[in-house]
């Protein structure tokens, strides 16, 4: 490695309840199901995660409930190795939820309750600032209010602090307010809601870009799950190629994208060896069940790069 980084998300931290089957209920209809597990969960926290299992020293500045799970999602963070110094309890909320279900393809479908989330605002982004002024990449989501995610990105841009902004789940965006952000990284179904422009192939994805680009976007990545990850700015456009695997469970892919491409390129890696290696880390993610779960650590990820012909 390059530099040991130092990873600040300031995000949404949940409870995720997954459920297993082939079929889901019709209205009124009750069910059996396969297998049900519960995890950890949140785009900000399964991001976290996984920066902090690609070796970067991580800090989370979040909101959880007074309920049962609130104080268990703190003690997780600390056992994960992660700052939790700015997660506080919001009194009277209940901690976000995400019910997940899956079907035998590894297809998944969810509902998020944002619960405390929605009480993170930019008076605890300010709150949090001696964390947030030593990142070398401060990672958001859309899973917190967006006043706090618009307040977070000019923080990073006044403090000179790279930051990326990851559009999930899909909101309206006001394009001036995340304008300054380093990275806008989208999937192919946010890119499409937020533009109106439709993404159903790469050429799709292309004009995709090209037209948050000339919104006032820095650089746009535009995720494409089996087709890779595209990357764009005012140089240039290239599609980063996706590596092969049989996925089990695609849930937390796109927040092990994230997290890894925030540690690898803040190790100083170029953009194009960035995204390819998160690339990788995001597909193996794909192969076990859960989200933080299926997260692989540093050395497991250098082994299986190495075994695709990649460069250590």
């Amino acid at each position: 490695m390059a530099k040991h980084s130092f990873i600040v998300v300031v995000g949404s931290a949940n409870v995720d309840l997954t459920t297993f089957n082939d079929v889901f209920p019709r209205p009124g209809e009750t069910i059996f199901g396969e297998k049900f597990d519960l995890g950890f969960g949140g785009k900000g926290a399964n991001q976290a995660v996984a920066a902090r299992h690609c070796g970067a020293n991580v800090g989370m500045v979040a909101k959880v409930g007074s309920d049962l799970f609130g104080p268990a999602t703190i003690k997780n963070f600390e056992a994960q190795g992660i700052d939790a110094t700015y997660v506080r309890i919001a009194k009277d909320v209940s901690s976000g939820v995400a019910p997940i279900f899956v079907d035998s393809n590894g297809q998944n479908r969810i509902i998020v309750v944002k619960g405390a989330n929605d009480t993170l605002s930019p008076e605890d982004v300010d709150a949090a600032a001696p964390l947030l002024r030593k990142a070398d990449i401060i990672i958001m989501q859309f899973e917190i209010p967006l006043r706090t995610v618009y307040h977070t990105v000019k923080f990073a841009r006044a403090n000179g602090i790279r930051s990326i902004v990851n559009p999930a789940p899909v909101q309206p965006v006001e394009y001036k307010e995340v304008g300054a952000a380093d990275y806008f990284i989208p999937n192919e179904s946010e890119a499409e809601a937020i533009t109106g422009i439709p993404v159903h192939s790469i050429d799709d994805a292309r004009k995709c870009a090209e037209f948050l680009l000339r919104q006032g976007m820095r650089r746009v990545v535009i995720t494409l799950g089996e087709h890779g990850s595209l990357a764009a700015g005012p140089d240039r456009m290239e599609l980063i190629p996706a590596f092969k695997v049989q996925p089990v469970d695609t849930t937390g892919a796109g927040d092990a994208f994230i997290g890894s491409f925030a540690v690898f390129l803040s190790e100083g890696l170029p953009e194009e060896e960035a995204l390819r290696r998160a690339n990788l880390y995001a597909a193996l993610s794909t192969t076990k069940v859960g989200t933080q779960k299926s997260f692989c650590n540093r050395g497991e990820f250098q082994k299986e790069w190495r075994n695709r012909g990649g460069r250590l």
